[in-house]
Parts: C-alpha cells; sequence; structure tokens
C-alpha cells in the first residue's frame, strides 16, 4: 500500500480512484465492510482503491474537551488499512487550514483534482467541510457536477439492533470486554509501545514482565489481568497481561500495561518496540495480603492463560 502524507504528495498522474473517507479510528469490522465494497467496485470499474483519512481525530482540535480517546494511533491506523489490500491510503493533516476548507473546496480539490474520484463510499453520518457544513445530499449534488458516483453504505449491526461503531468499542474496552471489542473490531485490540526498565517486582516473584512506556499506542482496556499475545519483530509469544497500578504494592503507576511472556525466560525485549493484543479478561485486579497468596494468584492466571490461548489459536 502506497501512503500519501497530504494532498500534495499525491502524484499528478494519479489514476481514476474509488475513495472512502472517514475517521477510520480502530479499522473495525464496519470500516472493513466498506472497504470491501470499495475494492468489489474498484476491481469492476477498473480503478484505484484509495481510504482517506485524518491523522488525528477532528475533535482533538476543535473541541479538545471532548474528543473521545482513539483506539489505535495514526500509525497502527495506517498498518491496519494495509493489510485490507487498499492501493493507497491519503492521510490527511487536520489543522486548522483543513477544518477551514468550505465543502465545495474540500471535493473540489481532494477528491475531484488530486485523486479523480469516480466512486465515493461514505456512511450515512458523513460530514465534511468546514463546520462539518457538507452533508450526503451536498456530496451526491457535487457529484454529478464532477462526474463522480457516491455510494451510500449500509450500518453493520451484528446484533441487529446497534451498529459498529468506534462509540461501542470504547465502552467495551472500557470495561474489559476485550473477547466481545475484538469481534467488532475484526481484530485483536492491541497496544503499541516502547518496552522499558520496572521495578523488577515481576522478575523478582519469578514471573518477569515487559512493562510497556506511559506513552504507548492503542486504547488500553479496563484494569484486570488478561489473555493475550506479545509481538516482537515478527514473532508472537502467549502472555500473561497485566494493566492498572498493581494494588499490592504502593507507588505503581496506574494504567501500567505489564506482559509476562510464557516460558521464555531469557527473552530480553528492553527498548524494543512491541504489540500486546487482548484476547480475554481473566479477572479484575485485587490487593492481595503478602506475597505468597498473590504468587499462588499469578500460577493460576498463567495456567488459564495457556489453556485459553491453546484454545483460541486452535480456531
Amino acid at each position: 500500500m502506497k501512503i500519501l502524507y497530504g494532498v500534495d504528495s499525491v502524484p499528478i498522474d494519479w489514476p481514476k480512484s474509488a475513495v472512502s473517507i472517514g475517521k477510520f479510528d480502530g479499522v473495525h469490522a464496519g470500516h472493513r465492510a466498506v472497504i470491501a465494497e470499495l475494492k468489489a467496485i474498484a476491481a469492476r470499474e477498473q480503478l484505484a482503491t484509495v481510504v482517506v483519512t485524518f491523522d488525528r481525530h477532528p475533535l482533538a482540535l476543535l473541541s479538545p474537551a471532548t474528543c473521545p480517546s482513539t483506539l489505535v494511533s495514526a500509525e497502527q491506523k495506517l498498518n491496519l488499512i494495509a493489510e485490507t489490500g487498499v492501493d493507497a491510503t491519503l492521510l490527511l493533516e487536520f489543522n486548522q487550514a483543513l477544518s477551514s476548507l468550505p465543502p465545495r473546496d474540500f471535493i473540489e480539490r481532494i477528491l475531484v483534482t488530486a485523486l479523480h474520484a469516480r466512486f465515493v463510499l461514505v456512511g450515512r453520518d458523513f460530514r465534511f467541510g468546514a463546520k462539518g457544513a457538507g452533508d450526503l445530499a451536498l456530496l451526491r449534488e457535487l457529484g454529478t457536477e464532477f462526474g463522480y458516483e457516491v455510494r451510500l453504505i449500509d450500518d453493520l449491526k451484528p446484533d441487529g439492533a446497534r451498529r459498529v461503531s468506534s462509540t461501542w468499542i470504547r465502552e467495551l474496552l472500557g470495561s474489559g470486554e476485550v473477547t466481545e471489542a475484538g469481534e467488532l473490531l475484526g481484530h485483536l485490540p492491541t497496544v503499541r509501545g516502547v518496552v522499558v526498565h520496572g521495578a523488577a517486582r515481576g522478575r523478582e516473584l519469578g514471573f518477569p514482565t515487559a512493562n510497556l512506556s506511559a506513552d504507548s499506542d492503542g486504547l488500553i482496556p479496563a484494569d484486570g489481568v488478561y489473555a493475550g499475545w506479545l509481538s516482537d519483530a515478527g514473532s508472537r509469544y502467549p502472555a500473561a497481561i497485566s494493566v492498572g497500578n498493581n494494588p499490592t504494592f504502593d507507588g505503581v503507576a496506574p494504567k501500567q500495561v505489564e506482559a509476562y511472556v510464557l516460558d521464555e525466560v531469557d527473552l530480553d525485549l528492553y527498548d524494543h518496540v512491541v504489540d500486546v493484543s487482548f484476547v480475554e479478561r481473566i479477572r479484575g485486579m485485587v490487593a492481595y495480603s503478602g506475597i505468597d497468596p498473590l504468587i499462588e494468584q499469578i500460577r493460576d492466571d498463567v495456567a488459564r492463560v495457556r489453556a485459553i490461548l491453546s484454545r483460541t489459536n486452535a480456531r
């Protein structure tokens, strides 16, 4: 997949395209349904496939106080879109200039002049241009003028009632329901970060952990213990993952992500950028009265993680 950073980076000879525009936060199952239709249309019409998205949530600029936490970073989003097999992603910096662009100028500059759009696929709530003044009706009106066809993609409703959305997935992760969140995402919820040195308490207890830096990418789920995977440089390892401040010990920062890699005692991950992916929540955080009951609980956690990953990996 070709990544185009900003509209000025689009080659002047860019081919005619089928285009979808949106935040694509999480690149969830709903987004993937849009991209699947985008690819089907492009194959029939012999067009390039392009996803247009933003480097941040628009509310991060327009209303920071109400901006939701994003499910993935811009880098994670680009990687997830690349997995779908589209030809290119145009990543736009959502800055003051872009947010002030009138709807007509937005369409003409990005879709028409740069990408030579022939089909444009959007969801029902799509808005564009300064103050979100552009809507589906205007998009279609401009399509008649500029020569592109608009396709409205129906919402994906796995339960027949609620549509798949980033908001729903945030709610699930906020309550630790990572399995359900993964089903809506179409991939495992994942946090990416640099492995840093911690207090070495896990090593002292016989369960050394990889501690992610506080500025990791991706939405961290609710406090608790999870079964999951740690991926490093193309290798994937089964892991018991702890999220929280470890209430048995004082002075531990909140929302710390630690992963104990099963059966890999000599694995050196310090300063590596790793992905920690969540499969299933085992339990919440508990404060223990001493070291012995804590070790006993960790042993039980590891056994449960091993069983869960053996079962899910066989699917």
